[in-house]
């Protein structure tokens, strides 16, 4: 396996990943998605409201504003030492006030860790008018996108890895005005591929002209993370692989189980109980 970066700008990053299979991608790409902890306000308190939206579609609001996450510094509720999970270490409280007219906005939101803020400061909220008041307590959780969207770190997806073959680069020169992405250039009156990751396999050049075929790789795939802010695109690939490395390890312990026969024996009694409740009815 070799991963080779192929750019960085801002919350992007685009890489590729080599002698791979597409079980193996997906899995990653899978892991990213619904696998990495992003800290973010999963219970609201109002104490004063009145602004024109109704508290449920406020809270909803809240829950979509992505917040810096520090992993170093927070657990999940479900491993938390505390096991109740109610401590500092598994939640963070969070406060928003402000008197109308104005418009609100995320960046109020004030945490009670600094390092902990809202992405997108600028993010409108609501809209107060003259008099109106709004004070709420929220508390922050880590949460996986598995168990829902605002837990999300981010937009991830892969595609095949493009191949390009140009048979005979003067009689398939015409093809280059119907590629729609600028992939070939002309070279000494030649075709010539220019820009190959540009490429989406539409397939309007090899329509176009028998001299080019165009295939996608079955062992190289180009991975694109553009995060929602929360947490650096590295991060979210480098705490993907270690949360599938803890799927792997716990896989191997039940396999274990399996060698010895505990699981069996279990299956193998709850499978005798639910015939013979089957078989009463």
């Amino acid at each position: 396996m070799k991963i080779e970066k192929i750019s960085k700008k801002d919350n992007e990053l685009v890489f590729v990943i080599k002698d791979i299979n597409p079980v193996i991608a997906n899995t990653l790409r899978r892991s990213m998605i619904s696998e990495v902890p992003i800290l973010t306000i999963d219970e609201v308190t109002f104490i004063k409201n009145d602004s024109a939206l109704f508290d449920e579609i406020l809270a909803h609001r809240l829950g979509l504003v992505p917040f810096t996450t520090d992993l170093s510094s927070y657990d999940e509720k479900d491993k938390c030492s505390c096991k109740d999970g109610a401590c500092a270490k598994c939640q963070l409280h969070a406060t928003l006030k402000a008197k109308g007219p104005c418009t609100v906005y995320a960046g109020e939101i004030q945490t009670q860790d600094p390092k902990i803020k809202p992405v997108y400061e600028k993010m409108p909220l609501v809209k107060l008018l003259k008099g109106q008041n709004l004070e709420i307590d929220t508390i922050l959780t880590l949460g996986r996108g598995k168990q829902h969207a605002k837990y999300c770190p981010g937009i991830i997806y892969y595609r095949v890895y493009p191949t390009i073959e140009i048979k005979n680069g003067k009689e398939a020169v015409k093809c280059m005005k119907v590629c729609p992405k600028d992939v070939f250039t002309l070279e000494k009156d030649e075709l010539k591929v220019k820009n190959l990751l540009n490429c989406d396999l539409c397939q309007a050049c090899s329509d176009c002209s028998d001299k080019i075929k165009v295939s996608g790789s079955e062992t190289d795939f180009i991975f694109n993370i553009e995060s929602f802010g929360q947490l650096p695109p590295e991060e979210i690939l480098s705490t993907a692989i270690d949360k599938f490395d803890e799927k792997l390890d716990e896989f191997a312990l039940k396999l274990k189980d399996v060698a010895s026969g505990k699981i069996k024996k279990a299956v193998t009694t709850t499978t005798k109980k639910v015939t013979k409740k089957l078989k009463k009815k």
